[in-house]
């Protein structure tokens, strides 16, 4: 019998042009095995990545690139640099038309336009209706996804333009399906917030005014994450489907057999 050779995480990687990269191994399951190292990868968009980028990223050896962005993200950032040899699937989870009014006030708005949609708790209570949405609404291209993860995929790159939401909800999903322990999936998910990760926020106005602190608390709550999201997703999969278990069957017609695939191709051999 050939021994395993204890799994070592590798050092972490700052990419100059992509946010919020990392390698989603080494999270414990219920059943006391671990996500293997090298398989599933989370980040920003690929559009800005530079060549010493691709070169990091043609190296880890990619079958596919999940891009979650729709076609407003790509007229904003640009479309994923392409990688020799690796598949590109674009399937977007949100439609460019909702909350297009929304977006354009966060980029373009003044200080009182912004007070307008995001004081209070109206920045974060938008977060958690985006989050079970997603989760609720979705559930064709979340299917989608750990079917090709379980056929083909591996090892694969999933982002959106920030890599925390729609990339965020993905990642959880997929590790949800292999029996990830859900405080390690807060535990991930939370490293978004990490300075060197979070997305850039862009706005019309740069000038001390359209940058303040005020505004930035505003826009905080659209781009952390927060805890409360990621419970929300998790809450909306107990009251629709009751457990984990039926959400993945029933919901996303993710079958056990195609379940133990994706255990196979995402957990170490331990």
């Amino acid at each position: 019998m050939t021994q395993q050779v204890p799994q070592v995480p590798p050092t972490e990687t700052v990419l100059t042009g992509v946010r919020n990269f990392r390698d989603v191994g080494g999270l414990p399951t219920t059943d006391g095995r671990r996500t293997a190292f090298g398989r599933l990868y989370r980040s920003g968009h690929l559009a800005h990545a530079t060549a010493e980028d691709a070169a990091f990223l043609a190296g880890l050896g990619l079958h596919t690139v999940f891009d979650f962005r729709n076609s407003a993200d790509h007229l904003l950032d640009g479309y994923d640099i392409e990688l020799d040899g690796v598949r590109n699937v674009s399937i977007p989870l949100t439609d460019p038309a909702d909350g297009a009014e929304f977006w354009r006030l966060v980029r373009d708005g003044s200080t009182e336009q912004l007070r307008s949609i995001l004081a209070g708790d109206q920045g974060s209570e938008r977060m958690i209706r985006m989050y079970r949405s997603t989760i609720l609404d979705r559930t064709a291209e979340h299917s989608r996804v750990l079917h090709a993860l379980a056929d083909d995929s591996v090892p694969a790159l999933m982002h959106c333009a920030a890599g925390k939401d729609r990339a965020g909800l993905s990642i959880a999903v997929t590790l949800l399906a292999v029996g990830v322990e859900p405080e390690a999936i807060e535990e991930d998910y939370l490293k978004s917030n990490d300075l060197h990760r979070r997305y850039k926020v862009k706005r019309a106005d740069t000038s001390e005014a359209g940058m303040s602190s005020e505004v930035m608390e505003l826009l905080n709550p659209l781009f952390g994450a927060e805890s409360a999201y990621l419970a929300a997703a998790f809450a909306a999969i107990e009251e629709n489907w009751g457990t984990t278990d039926r959400y993945l069957a029933e919901g996303l017609k993710v079958s056990p057999e195609t379940r133990q695939r994706l255990r196979e191709r995402l957990l170490d051999q331990g």
